[in-house]
């Protein structure tokens, strides 16, 4: 494997995280730990009147690849909604499994050179559970 697993872009990932701050009142919260690591992140969503993520806060207590992780989920949640976040989290977590193709989330290409390294998925997906959990929990009952 050529590239470095701790590459540059996982680390200014990790290092830029956006709404890195819990929300006051979400309509949901949930919160995901690797039992490997102990890597933690927990997010908040609130969803507007179509069912979409308007508002997200997160906690990220991780290790680079799930801070990482973690950016590229908050980059680009606002706006999706719960079924979205379902699929991104699946496809990410088949693609680590080497059961799927890449997912079309932006930017998670990044994490090609962990596919080797499978103690290190359950960080990298900890953030999409979480967030397509609390969306789900947003939503309510169907």
């Amino acid at each position: 494997m050529s590239t470095p697993l701790y590459n540059a872009e996982i680390l200014r990932l990790a290092a830029t995280i956006p709404y890195h701050e819990r929300l006051a009142a979400p309509m949901a919260t949930a919160e995901r730990r690797s039992p490997i690591c102990g890597s933690r992140v927990t997010v908040d969503v609130a969803l507007d009147a179509e069912g979409r993520v308007s508002a997200v806060g997160l906690l990220v207590r991780a290790c680079a690849l799930g801070q990482a992780a973690s950016s590229l989920l908050a980059a680009n949640i606002l706006g999706r909604t719960p079924e979205e976040l379902a699929a991104a989290r699946d496809a990410l977590t088949a693609w680590l499994a080497r059961k799927g193709e890449p997912p079309a989330w932006p930017g998670l290409g990044v994490f090609e050179p962990a596919l080797d390294y499978t103690a290190r998925h359950p960080s990298i997906r900890l953030a999409f559970e979480a967030a397509a959990d609390a969306a789900d929990a947003a939503r309510g009952p169907r």
